[in-house]
C-alpha cells in the first residue's frame, strides 16, 4: 500500500529544512556581519551540511540576499502613516532604542556587514525594497527620495549613537523630550524640499 502523504511530509520537511537554514544565517550574520560567518558556521548553526545549504541557496551571497531581504522587511521603526508618520516613528524610534530595548537586528546586521561591498549593495537594494518604498509612497512631493533617505539615516543615527556607542546625552535624555525632538525633525523631512526651504 502507497503512503499518498509521503510528497507532502517532504514537501513540509524541505520547507522546514530551508527556514532552519535562513534562521541560523540571520543569525550567524547579525552577530558577526557578511565576512565574520561562512557557510560551514551557519550549517552548523542549522543542523546541515554545507553542501544542502548549496542545495536550497546557491551561494553564501544568494543565501545573505535573502537573509537581508526577511530581516529587513518587518517595520521595525516605520510605525505611523499620513499625519501620524512623524510622531508614532519617532516615538517607536525612542522606545526601540531605550537601553533596556530588546535589539533591533537589522541595524546590528547593517553595522556588522557594511564594510563588504557586495554586503553594502545587497543591503541597499532591501532598503530600498521596503523602508524606502514605504516612505517614498508617504512622503510626496518635491525631494522625496533625498528625504526619505534622510529619515532613515536619523534613525540608523540615533540607534548607532543611543544603543552602540551609548552617548550620555542620548541615553540620558527624557524618551519624551527625545521624542518630542525626533518628531520635529521627521516633521521638516515630511515636507516637500520646495515648501520647507527658507524664504528670502
Amino acid at each position: 500500500m502507497s503512503d499518498d502523504s509521503a510528497p507532502d511530509r517532504r514537501r513540509r520537511d524541505a520547507a522546514a529544512t530551508r527556514q532552519a537554514i535562513l534562521d541560523a544565517a540571520i543569525a550567524a550574520f547579525t552577530r558577526h556581519g557578511y565576512d565574520g560567518v561562512g557557510v560551514r558556521d551557519i550549517a552548523r548553526g542549522a543542523g546541515v551540511t554545507a553542501m544542502l545549504i548549496n542545495r536550497y541557496f546557491g551561494s553564501k551571497e544568494q543565501l545573505f540576499a535573502e537573509a537581508v531581504d526577511v530581516a529587513f522587511a518587518p517595520r521595525t521603526v516605520i510605525t505611523g502613516t499620513g499625519a501620524e508618520l512623524a510622531g508614532r516613528t519617532a516615538r517607536t524610534l525612542v522606545a526601540r532604542t531605550a537601553p533596556e530595548a530588546e535589539e533591533l537586528g537589522p541595524f546590528l546586521l547593517m553595522l556588522r556587514s557594511a564594510a563588504s561591498p557586495r554586503a553594502a549593495e545587497i543591503m541597499r537594494e532591501a532598503i530600498t525594497r521596503h523602508a524606502g518604498r514605504h516612505l517614498n509612497e508617504e512622503l510626496s512631493g518635491a525631494g522625496a527620495g533625498m528625504r526619505a533617505e534622510l529619515m532613515l539615516g536619523v534613525q540608523a543615527g540615533v540607534w548607532l549613537m543611543r544603543r552602540v556607542l551609548g552617548t550620555t546625552a542620548l541615553v540620558e535624555a527624557p524618551p519624551e523630550d527625545l521624542a518630542r525632538c525626533v518628531t520635529a525633525l521627521f516633521q521638516v523631512l515630511d515636507t516637500p524640499a520646495a515648501d520647507a526651504a527658507p524664504h528670502a
